[in-house]
């Protein structure tokens, strides 16, 4: 009697599909030379140190521009705001098509929006320009830092390479968002040109950086999906339910959380989004049952498969909220510290400037740390350890006292709150890219970016709720009714609410912790200790295969 074969799961024919095509990918993907390696490294990290250092570094030059320029108060925050707004929002989207068409030409396709937009932004006249500028600046970001993390996944095989490539990609993070203050206040303070040099050192940084990827770079490799579309209406769904999310979070605060426009601004993007994640259920369901259905216009491959959040037994969709909370802790430290400094202590940009180079030698020896013990310590112990010293530095200033010196909260607040952006962020996107399937890893790296850009939007409206609320409370009690710009609030009410923005963000990294603690901790080691040869010179070998987990599954745990 003949047996019936099972026919294959649809995880399982995506497997074989993914696996066939990574031995294609080995016959072409060179053993490159050592230094063309350290330079596909260094090209990924100083674009994602470029990208964050793009909001920073105008952070620190918003009242030089506000005199420059003649703008409003309540709109200096969309400066920040429009960059954060596409880079976050489009993410999906541009990691999806590095995915489809090619990484490298997605990076290179980023970059040469950055150059061009940069310089834009150094010509603008007037503040509307250089917001709209803003924006376009930001879909640079979004699409070369998931193209970016999809080359590093693709360029090194799960070894020790890989993990120094991730950590040290992960150290570009909380280092732009110091070398984006520094050269942000020294340019604005020291330049003739003042704020218009930080745009200008925008541009020849991404020039240079994609440069070297094009030097560099291995060539694309293609998908090894059988079908090569586009989820267009996917993408049209979840890019205008994060646009308008991202703006009410940006703008409610300002406009009022009962004006008409932002309650239906917000009740749409929720909408928008709750459809987006209908139809990519409704989309996969279709594929698994009948592949051949790929190939109709009204049914093609998912933007991004919900099962993706699954992978791990669900720990994927745990580490993706942990980055959300962490990084809403992590920026809104940023925001308020430097408020604080300037707004509170009247401290100029290179007086602030100088209080931050702690973070960027602390983010290089974080890098350092995380790529030499990645591979003999497990991902809970990154993740728990980095979280809650992000919420000591955040407790640290909200207990500041401004008579005393700096050396007693603010460096070691410095010091601390890179451990959480750094740790999280390197063994997270290890643990994305090992979670994921080949064809996966740039929307994987772009969903993990997706979080940590809405969390930075969520933790700055929360903490400037709370901050508001109280600067009012207290100036109340004072006998002062605070004016639409909050320069009659009284300097004691000031610092309350300084306080108690830190005690909120606080409160978001102990939530990571506890997560972590609580369903992380049987994941184990997500680093590798095997070690890829280099060869010499130029020339190209193909790689050999290795037996045992050369490349990410679905992990098991």
């Amino acid at each position: 009697m003949s047996k019936e074969r099972n026919p294959p799961s649809p995880l399982g024919r995506e497997l074989g599909r993914s696996f066939s095509n990574l031995e294609t990918t080995k016959s072409h993907v060179a053993e490159r030379s050592r230094l063309r390696s350290i330079f596909i490294v260094i090209t990924c990290t100083a674009a994602m140190v470029v990208n964050i250092s793009n909001s920073t570094s105008v952070s620190i030059s918003l009242p030089t521009i506000e005199k420059g320029l003649a703008i409003e108060e309540d709109q200096l925050q969309w400066l920040v705001s429009a960059y954060s707004l596409s880079s976050g929002c489009l993410l999906l989207f541009f990691g999806r098509l590095a995915d489809l068409y090619g990484r490298k030409k997605m990076f290179m396709i980023g970059t040469l929006c950055q150059v061009a937009f940069s310089l834009g932004c150094g010509f603008a006249q007037d503040g509307l320009t250089l917001a709209v500028l803003r924006g376009f600046q930001g879909i640079g970001g979004a699409a070369t830092i998931p193209s970016a993390l999809g080359i590093l996944a693709n360029a090194f095989p799960p070894s020790r390479a890989r993990s120094t490539a991730f950590a040290t990609f992960a150290a570009g993070a909380p280092v732009g968002g110091a070398f984006g203050m520094i050269i942000g206040g020294v340019l604005t303070q020291l330049t003739s040109t003042h704020w218009r040099s930080i745009f200008y050192m925008a541009a020849a940084t991404s020039a240079i950086i994609g440069v070297s990827g094009l030097i560099s770079f291995d060539a694309d490799v293609p998908s090894s999906e059988a079908v090569k579309r586009v989820d267009w209406i996917g993408a049209s769904l979840v890019t205008t339910g994060l646009v308008l999310i991202v703006f009410v979070l940006g703008q409610g605060e300002i406009a009022g959380w009962k004006t008409p426009y932002i309650i239906v601004l917000l009740i749409l993007g929720v909408i928008m989004l709750a459809l987006f994640l209908v139809w990519e259920w409704k989309l996969e369901r279709i594929i698994d049952e009948d592949p051949s259905r790929a190939t109709s216009m009204w049914t093609p491959p998912p933007l991004m498969k919900l099962s993706l959040w699954a992978r791990a037994n669900g720990r994927m969709a745990v580490v993706l909220v942990i980055a959300f909370l962490n990084w809403s802790s992590f920026i809104s430290w940023s925001f308020w510290v430097q408020l604080y400094y300037q707004n509170y202590l009247f401290l100029t940009p290179v007086q602030t400037m100088i209080r931050f180079i702690p973070m960027f030698i602390v983010g290089c020896l974080c890098n350092f740390f995380v790529a030499v013990v990645v591979s003999r310590l497990p991902l809970v112990i990154f993740v728990v350890s980095g979280t809650l010293l992000t919420a000591t530095a955040a407790i640290l200033f909200a207990l500041i006292n401004p008579s005393m010196t700096y050396w007693a909260f603010g460096f070691p607040s410095t010091v601390l709150v890179v451990f959480g952006a750094d740790f999280v962020y390197s063994s997270g996107t290890i643990f994305i890219a090992k979670s994921s399937l080949p064809h996966e890893h740039s929307v994987a790296g772009a969903l993990f970016q997706t979080m940590t850009q809405i969390g930075t939007a969520f933790g700055l409206t929360i903490s400037t709720i709370v901050f508001n609320t109280v600067v009012d409370k207290e100036s109340a009690k004072l006998g002062v009714t605070v004016n639409s710009s909050g320069t009659n609030a009284p300097m004691s009410a000031q610092l309350t609410g300084y306080k108690d923005a830190q005690w909120t963000g606080a409160a978001f990294a102990l939530m990571a912790a506890l997560l972590a603690a609580l369903f992380l901790r049987s994941v184990g080691i997500v680093g590798h200790n095997r070690v890829i040869r280099h060869v010499d010179s130029d020339q190209t070998m193909a790689v050999r295969p290795v037996s045992d987990d050369t490349e990410p599954r679905a992990m098991p745990i």
